[in-house]
């Protein structure tokens, strides 16, 4: 069975740090790009960031540049997304999701995903 286990979020202060992890079951993340996505309550999904098989990390969102870092460890099929000075508007629930890419490809339509993890809550609030 293919699929993701995310962890990591929680409730942070605004300025603080979360790292979310992305745990693949049943494949490598050796032929896929690894896509970062949020959803907050009332709002369309949007793409955040996206860790290519050639070790790239990308961001979809200009809001997190700078405060966001996406890497990956293949031997461990696991994705990481660290969040630091998190804002308010950073509260969403955020997915990991994978996409058939190889090189520096990391597409940022959500269609072209192909398996996507539970989800799991990050709220910032004081």
């Amino acid at each position: 069975q293919l699929q993701f286990v995310e962890s990591g979020g929680g409730l942070v202060q605004p300025g603080g740090s979360l790292r979310l992890s992305c745990v693949a079951s049943g494949f490598t993340l050796d032929y896929y790009a690894i896509g970062w996505f949020r959803q907050a309550p009332g709002k369309e999904r949007e793409g955040v960031s996206c860790s290519s098989t050639s070790g790239g990390g990308f961001h979809f969102l200009d809001s997190v540049k700078g405060r966001f870092t996406v890497t990956r460890d293949n031997a461990k099929k696991t994705v990481y997304l660290q969040m630091n000075s998190l804002k308010l508007e950073d509260t969403a629930v955020y997915y990991c999701a994978a996409a058939p890419r190889t090189g520096w490809q990391c597409p940022d339509d959500s269609d072209e995903y192909d398996f996507w993890g539970q989800g799991t809550q990050v709220t910032v609030s004081s």
